[in-house]
């Protein structure tokens, strides 16, 4: 069977220090339907509760109808995260585009997104709260033990000014530089829109001397680009 995740929000004060053997009640809700209803959970099945910091394999010990479940917790588990911060600035996308960017991306590894606004952007909003359900949901299912973080949408050049101490990169197709910074724990990577950065965009790239990283000889989409650029940013 399956070991599924849940993360939960300030684990640590919501109940307390528990040492192993010991119990805690659960009545949230959302998790009882998901655990009772939708996955049918039952005594003795084991579950995984973690945050940005703690991640512990629990097992039902007691269920009382549909509105408590007591958890024994059996062990902590060493925390998966990824060895490198990757920033991710992309262009904002079509809905769906942004959903897959999201959750691809957070399956990687992703550390924040920065969704961005440049001259061609299909889209100038997203739905934060949706995006951060798709987010947590990604962690949970891939097994990283951390959230990536996510920023409201901001301008091209709030982004370059906003993030000018990070080392930039600009994620380029048909190109046969491949600049990849190596030596550093954070990096950050421009992904332009479906359209392509403006000619305007470009001259400013070329004033700041932003290094390129080669993703393909074809020509990919927007969220294919962002996927792969990180993937390349990571390995």
């Amino acid at each position: 069977m399956k070991l599924h995740r849940f993360y939960i929000h300030e684990m640590h004060n919501r109940f307390g220090p528990i040492a192993l053997g010991h119990e805690v009640w659960i009545h949230d809700t959302t998790l009882l339907h998901q655990w009772l209803t939708v996955l049918r959970f039952r005594v003795g099945d084991q579950l995984v509760l973690f945050n940005d910091t703690e991640e512990r394999l629990y097992t039902i010990a007691t269920i009382q109808g549909t509105d408590s479940v007591k958890l024994e917790l059996l062990t902590d588990i060493e925390r998966c995260v990824a060895t490198r911060e990757v920033y991710l600035v992309w262009s904002l996308l079509k809905k769906d585009k942004n959903d897959w960017v999201l959750q691809k991306a957070t399956e990687l590894g992703v550390h924040k997104f920065i969704p961005m606004i440049a001259q061609r952007s299909e889209k100038t909003e997203l739905n934060i709260e949706r995006a951060k359900r798709i987010i947590i949901e990604a962690a949970e299912q891939c097994g990283r033990a951390d959230i990536p973080e996510l920023r409201e949408p901001i301008s091209l050049h709030e982004a370059l000014e906003e993030y000018k101490d990070l080392p930039l990169c600009i994620a380029e197709q048909h190109d046969d530089q491949n600049n990849i910074p190596t030596d550093t724990k954070k990096v950050g990577i421009l992904i332009g829109p479906e359209g392509g950065w403006s000619d305007e965009e470009k001259i400013y790239f070329k004033e700041l001397a932003l290094p390129h990283v080669s993703l393909s000889r074809f020509t990919l989409r927007a969220e294919t680009a962002a996927i792969t650029a990180v993937s390349r940013l990571l390995s």
